[in-house]
């Protein structure tokens, strides 16, 4: 991408006092002519570039001129000038420092390029959510953000109101999984997984709490899902599914389920239906949602998934009639 090479070329000359055309094209991994062109376009951009011809002469920027971007890759550059403040940011108290930081970058950085990642922006954007799901209300969310930042035990209010409980805990960590925001933290020892939709109440108690040693929260929740998964049992549905059926698999059943379905269904029959098998938790959940697909799936094995969505369809019909 150009942008991210001007920027690239940029910081080559940042770090070097002189460099010929020929050592950035090959820094870069681009054509002398090109190296030539970009050179010529950060001039035009603003940036006071010097050439001195002849044997072991180069180019080299005016002496006193940075951007004061050295900490920076090209890409990230380009990242921070593309990134605006999502949701999730601004419902982390984030979104002012996104602003602050896309300012200090935009102001260091010439126009044609700054131009040039607010075209980005316009066109590649981010929706994490899945489709026909509302976002949890999470009122507390701010606060547990604050509890996690400055290493704060937290007292919270956890569950529905009359049968949830309270406890006290040492907040390690948020994340946010397909939309829904969920807390890492420890208690007595023991990390575990709340989901921040059930946060009743959260306060900031007084202290400050020390992180486990060698935490990593990336790495700890990969495991943590992973043995979510296993504990889910699971039972190994067989089913046939018509085309309809087969395209809406990945919204009613997940991306990644659907994958792994594709994967070993092989072709469809004469009628153009699909014999596909692929883990769902226990029958009684499987049947239900199954059930989304309607007529477009008829259930082979097991037998026990069979009688759960044949109930739950009586009852359907039950209720409708």
């Amino acid at each position: 991408m150009r942008s991210e090479r001007l920027v690239a070329l940029l910081f080559q000359l940042q770090r070097r006092r002189a460099v010929t055309v020929p050592e950035l094209a090959r820094d870069l991994g681009v054509s002398v002519r090109t190296a030539h062109r970009d050179v010529a376009a950060l001039r035009e951009a603003g940036v006071p570039i010097w050439s001195e011809p002849g044997r072991g002469g180069g180019v080299r920027l005016v002496d006193g001129w940075r951007s004061h971007l050295d900490g920076l890759t090209s890409r990230e550059a380009v990242a921070l000038l593309t990134l605006t403040a999502p949701p999730a940011l601004a419902a982390l108290g984030l979104d002012g420092a996104v602003a602050a930081a896309h300012a200090k970058v935009s102001a260091t950085l010439p126009e044609e390029l700054r131009e040039r990642a607010g075209a980005l922006a316009q066109r590649f954007h981010l929706d994490a959510p899945g489709w026909f799901r509302a976002q949890d209300d999470t009122p507390e969310l701010t606060v547990l953000a604050r509890a996690v930042w400055e290493q704060s035990p937290v007292r919270l209010a956890y569950g529905p109101v009359g049968t949830g409980s309270e406890r006290t805990l040492e907040p390690l960590g948020l994340v946010l999984k397909a939309g829904v925001w969920y807390l890492v933290a420890s208690s007595q020892g023991r990390v575990r997984t709340y989901r921040v939709a059930r946060v009743r109440g959260a306060e900031l108690l007084p202290g400050r709490f020390e992180r486990p040693r060698g935490f990593d929260l990336a790495a700890w929740w990969a495991a943590s899902s992973a043995q979510f998964e296993r504990s889910l049992g699971g039972v190994v549905v067989t089913a046939r599914l018509s085309a309809r059926g087969w395209r809406a698999l990945p919204s009613v059943l997940g991306e990644q389920v659907a994958a792994e379905a594709l994967a070993g269904a092989g072709e469809p029959d004469a009628a153009g239906w699909w014999t596909a098998r692929f883990t769902l938790e226990e029958p009684a959940v499987a049947a239900g949602q199954l059930l989304a697909l309607g007529a477009d799936v008829v259930v082979l094995g097991p037998a026990r998934v069979r009688e759960e969505l044949a109930g739950l369809a009586r009852r359907v019909l039950e209720a409708h009639s």
